[in-house]
């Protein structure tokens, strides 16, 4: 049996590498909830749309199509068939994405996408409501953390190595904020499973996380078709 495995947890806790990874190991698709999030809002901030407004949002979606294709490099986000992977990690994407993710007619629109990907089973998904929102079914939940300077130490090596100019200060800033309008926002907040597993990743590199994960995984196996009289 193939297994659906959500993996939740705020910005820069290691989820989409943690995901990625693990999907490769278990031969799974990995399917990063988060940029299909950011491809609209990359959309938004083109178009010169206040994130905002979730009306003017919500006009975008006739004429917005975001796919993701699975190629042996790894997974490529399209919006209307331009490969807006590397896109889609630009800090101005980041600032705003909570902001736009926020609104329920943007969770209701891809929502169904999400669960249809995942409906076969075999998938690693990663985002901030899989767990209690959109796979609350997953055999395996887990629920990343690490502390926020941690966060924004990582996050700012990645951005610095894709050619950004940016601050330690300014992203920890940015991370603050942004858990607190995950947390706080009416439609699907950032929250864990009341069923999942939480996982601390600070000072911890991503092969160690991977493989704890694993650990729980063969629990999940072994007890897999188990009463539950």
């Amino acid at each position: 049996m193939k297994f659906k495995i959500a993996i939740d947890g705020p910005a820069g806790a290691g989820k989409s590498t943690v995901a990625r990874i693990l999907a490769e190991r278990l031969g799974y698709l990995h399917i990063d909830t988060g940029a299909l999030y950011r491809a609209l809002t990359l959309l938004v901030l083109r178009r010169g749309i206040e994130p905002a407004d979730e009306s003017a949002v919500a006009e975008l979606f006739g004429e917005t199509e975001i796919d993701m294709v699975l190629e042996p490099g790894g997974a490529k986000v399209l919006l209307n068939g331009e490969d807006v992977t590397e896109a889609i990690r630009a800090p101005e994407v980041s600032e705003t994405v909570s902001i736009v993710a926020q609104h329920p007619k943007v969770r209701e629109h891809l929502l169904h996408l999400q669960r249809q990907l995942a409906a076969g089973g075999g998938v690693v998904m990663d985002g901030r409501d899989i767990g209690t929102v959109v796979l609350p079914d997953a055999e395996l939940k887990i629920f990343l953390t690490a502390s926020p300077e941690e966060r924004a130490r990582r996050r700012m090596k990645e951005l610095r190595s894709q050619g950004h100019k940016v601050t330690y200060k300014d992203i920890l800033l940015s991370i603050r904020a942004r858990d607190n309008l995950d947390a706080e926002r009416a439609v699907a907040p950032l929250r864990a499973a009341t069923d999942a597993i939480p996982l601390d990743t600070t000072g911890k590199d991503v092969d160690t996380v991977v493989e704890e994960i694993l650990g729980y995984l063969s629990t999940v196996r072994r007890c897999d078709g188990c009463s539950t009289d």
